[in-house]
C-alpha cells in the first residue's frame, strides 16, 4: 500500500450525497480505528459520539445554525457525523481506569512494570495540571491525534470526510449534555460520499514544496 497516495487523494468534502449511506461494517472499522489512536502516555482523554439518524444529525447541526450556517448541510447531508470530545479534567479516577484496563490487557510483566507505567503517566499529567497549567490544551492535542488517524484511515477505505471546527461548542455541549459527563466537544467530522456539488473534489491538492517543510540534519 502506498499510503501517501491516499493522503494526496483525500480532501475536505464540501458537499455530501445524502442518498448514499456508509455500510455498518465500514463504520465499525472506523470506530475501532479511532479507538486505537495514539495518545500521550496512553491517556485516552476522549469520547466519541456517532450520529447516523436524521434526528441525531439535526441535534448536532444546531451548533452551526448561528454563525456557521455554511456547515449545516455538511452535517445534515453526511451519512454519519462524529463528535470528537475531550475530558474537562484529567482526574485520578480516569487515570486509574486506564491503568486497570492496561493490566487487564496484560501489558505488564510484573507489578513493578505496572507501578512504573502509573508513575510515568502521573508525571506527565501532573506536569500539565500543576506546572504548565495547560491540561485542557494537552488533552485536546490528543484528540487531534485521533482526528488525524480517522481522516487518513477513512481515506484508505474510500470514505469522504470533512473536519469541522466551525460550530458553537457551548451549544453542542448543552444539547448533548456533555458538561454533566465531564466532557466538551472539540471537533466534528462528517463522513460519507461526496456529491457532484462538491467543488473541492475537482481541485488539485496544494501543499508547500518539500524543501520548505523539511530540514535534513
Amino acid at each position: 500500500m502506498n499510503i501517501s497516495q491516499y493522503a494526496k487523494k483525500r480532501h475536505a468534502t464540501k458537499a455530501f450525497d445524502p442518498s448514499r449511506k456508509l455500510p455498518e461494517n465500514v463504520i465499525a472499522e472506523l470506530r475501532e480505528l479511532i479507538r486505537f489512536s495514539p495518545s500521550s502516555v496512553n491517556t485516552q482523554p476522549w469520547h466519541f459520539i456517532v450520529a447516523s439518524s436524521e434526528e441525531g444529525k439535526k441535534r448536532i447541526a444546531k451548533a452551526a445554525e448561528n454563525g456557521y450556517t455554511y456547515n449545516v448541510p455538511k452535517i445534515r447531508d453526511a451519512s454519519h457525523v462524529m463528535v470528537l470530545c475531550t475530558r474537562t479534567t484529567l482526574d485520578d479516577a480516569h487515570m486509574a481506569r486506564v491503568l486497570e484496563q492496561e493490566d487487564k490487557d496484560q501489558r505488564f510483566i510484573n507489578p513493578a512494570a505496572k507501578a512504573a507505567q502509573h508513575g510515568s503517566r502521573q508525571l506527565y499529567a501532573n506536569s500539565h495540571r500543576y506546572d504548565l497549567k495547560d491540561a485542557q490544551h494537552w488533552m485536546e492535542k490528543q484528540v487531534y491525534l485521533a482526528l488525524g488517524t480517522l481522516l487518513l484511515g477513512a481515506a484508505t477505505l474510500e470514505i469522504d470526510t470533512v473536519p469541522i471546527e466551525g460550530f458553537d461548542a457551548r451549544v453542542l455541549d448543552e444539547e448533548l449534555g456533555l458538561r454533566a459527563k465531564g466532557m466538551t466537544s472539540v471537533v466534528l467530522v462528517g463522513l460519507g460520499y461526496h456529491s457532484g456539488e462538491d467543488f473541492n473534489a475537482k481541485l488539485p491538492k496544494s501543499r508547500l514544496p518539500r524543501e520548505s517543510v523539511f530540514t535534513e540534519l
